[in-house]
C-alpha cells in the first residue's frame, strides 16, 4: 500500500466511491491521523496518507493509501493531490509535544507552519478545494480571570501559553487569509484531549516519548514504565487536580468527516472547538484505570507544570450546530478501556520508547 512521491500510485477509489471524491489526510500514519484514515474510508470516500513516517507508522495505514513525503514538500503535495485526484485535505501533519515547543521553538515554526503554508500552495496548485485543519485547544491559553467550571467558547480569549499553540493559532489565520484570498473554504477543529483506540484492535496510540496522561497511566499500571506523576493537586478545582476534556480519538475522526461535509462557501473559513464539554480529573482518569485494569496505579504527586491551567473544557454546541455532530463513544470509562486493550497488546510501536519494535502486524 506504499509508494512514493515519485511512483505511479495505486487506483484510488477501489474500496470507497471515486465520485465522492479522494481525501488526502497529511500526517495520515499517525495516531490521530491513522483513525481518519478509516473514518473517510468508511464514509465512501478513497483515503490517501501523506506521511513522511518521522512520527508515524506504516502499520497504521491499514485503510487508505500511503504516500511517503515531507509535508514542507509542496511539488510531492501538489502530485500526490493530482494522482489520486484528491479534493480536499485534512492536514494533520506537524509536531505535538508543547514541551519541547519550549526547547525548540524554530522546529516547531518550520514544520507548523511553513508545513501549513506549503498545503495551502499545493491546493492553490490542483483542485482540492476543502481544508480541514487540526488544531488545538492550546490557542486558547490560560485566561486567569476564568473559572474551573468555565466552558471554553470559539470567542473565548486567544493567548498561547506554549510556541506550540502559537504555531496552531499563526496557522489558522494563515489559513483563514488564504481561503479570503484565494477561494478555498476551511475548518479548523480545535481539538481537546484525544484518547483512546479503535475497536478493531488494528489501531492505538505509540508516540515516542509519550506525553500523554491516560496512556501514561495505563503503562504505570502495566508496569511498562515507572511510577506516574500527577503534576500538582493544589488547583483550584474540585480535587485539585487539572482537569481536562477528553474525546474519544473515533470521534474525533468523525469529527472531519463531518467536516468535510460541512455548508462552506467559497472563501469561508471556521473554527470549531471537539470536546465533550465536560472536564475529568487527574484522580478521575487513574480511577478509571484501576476499574478497567483492576489493579492499582503507583502514582506520585509531584509539583505544577509551569504553564498547565486548571481546566480547559470545550464548549461543543458549534459543532453540533455547524457540523451536525455529537461525541457517541466518549465516556471516560470507554476510552480507557479501548485504550487499555491496545496498550496490553499494541500491534505496533514499543510501549518503552514508542519506536516500532516488531514487524508489521498487519492482519487482513
Amino acid at each position: 500500500m506504499q509508494t512514493s512521491a515519485e511512483d505511479e500510485p495505486h487506483s484510488p477509489g477501489q474500496r470507497a466511491d471515486k465520485g465522492r471524491g479522494a481525501v488526502l489526510v497529511t500526517g495520515g500514519a499517525g495516531y490521530i491521523g491513522s483513525h481518519i484514515l478509516k473514518a473517510v474510508e468508511e464514509s465512501g470516500r478513497p483515503a490517501v496518507a501523506f506521511d513522511d513516517l518521522s512520527h508515524g507508522f506504516l502499520e497504521a495505514c491499514a485503510w487508505g493509501e500511503l504516500v511517503q513525503g515531507d509535508v514542507r514538500d509542496t511539488a510531492a503535495l501538489i502530485s500526490a493531490i493530482e494522482r489520486h485526484d484528491a479534493v480536499a485535505v485534512i492536514h494533520m501533519a506537524g509536531l505535538i509535544e508543547v514541551g519541547r515547543s519550549t526547547v525548540r521553538p524554530d522546529l516547531f515554526w518550520d514544520q507548523n507552519v511553513q508545513g501549513t503554508a506549503s498545503v495551502l500552495a499545493a491546493m492553490r496548485a490542483t483542485a482540492a478545494r476543502r481544508l480541514v485543519f487540526s488544531s488545538s485547544a492550546a490557542v486558547y491559553g490560560h485566561d486567569p480571570r476564568g473559572r474551573w467550571s468555565d466552558l471554553l467558547t470559539e470567542e473565548s480569549p486567544k493567548d498561547p501559553a506554549s510556541p506550540y499553540g502559537d504555531t496552531k493559532l499563526a496557522a489558522e489565520r494563515m489559513i483563514a487569509a488564504s481561503c479570503a484570498a484565494f477561494g478555498l473554504s476551511a475548518i479548523a477543529l480545535r481539538y481537546f484531549n484525544a484518547a483512546g483506540a479503535d475497536s478493531s484492535g488494528r489501531l492505538g496510540e505509540a508516540h515516542h516519548p509519550e506525553t500523554h496522561l491516560i496512556p501514561l497511566t495505563i503503562q504505570a499500571a502495566l508496569g511498562q514504565r515507572g511510577p506516574l506523576t500527577v503534576f500538582g493537586n493544589d488547583f483550584d478545582t474540585p480535587d485539585g487536580t487539572c482537569l481536562r476534556d477528553y474525546i474519544h480519538v473515533a470521534d474525533l475522526a468523525g469529527a472531519h468527516v463531518a467536516a468535510l461535509d460541512a455548508a462552506l462557501e467559497p472563501g469561508e473559513f471556521d473554527a470549531v472547538n471537539v470536546g465533550t464539554g465536560r472536564g475529568r480529573s487527574v484522580f478521575e482518569v487513574i480511577e478509571a484505570v484501576e476499574r478497567a485494569l483492576d489493579r492499582p496505579v503507583p502514582r506520585t504527586i509531584g509539583a505544577r507544570r509551569a504553564g498547565d491551567p486548571p481546566s480547559l473544557v470545550a464548549d461543543p454546541s458549534r459543532a453540533a450546530a455547524r457540523l451536525g455532530w455529537r461525541p457517541r463513544s466518549s465516556s471516560l470509562d470507554e476510552i480507557v478501556a479501548s485504550a487499555a486493550r491496545w496498550h496490553a497488546e499494541p500491534l505496533y510501536g514499543d510501549e518503552g520508547s514508542g519506536t516500532p519494535a516488531r514487524p508489521s502486524a498487519r492482519r487482513a
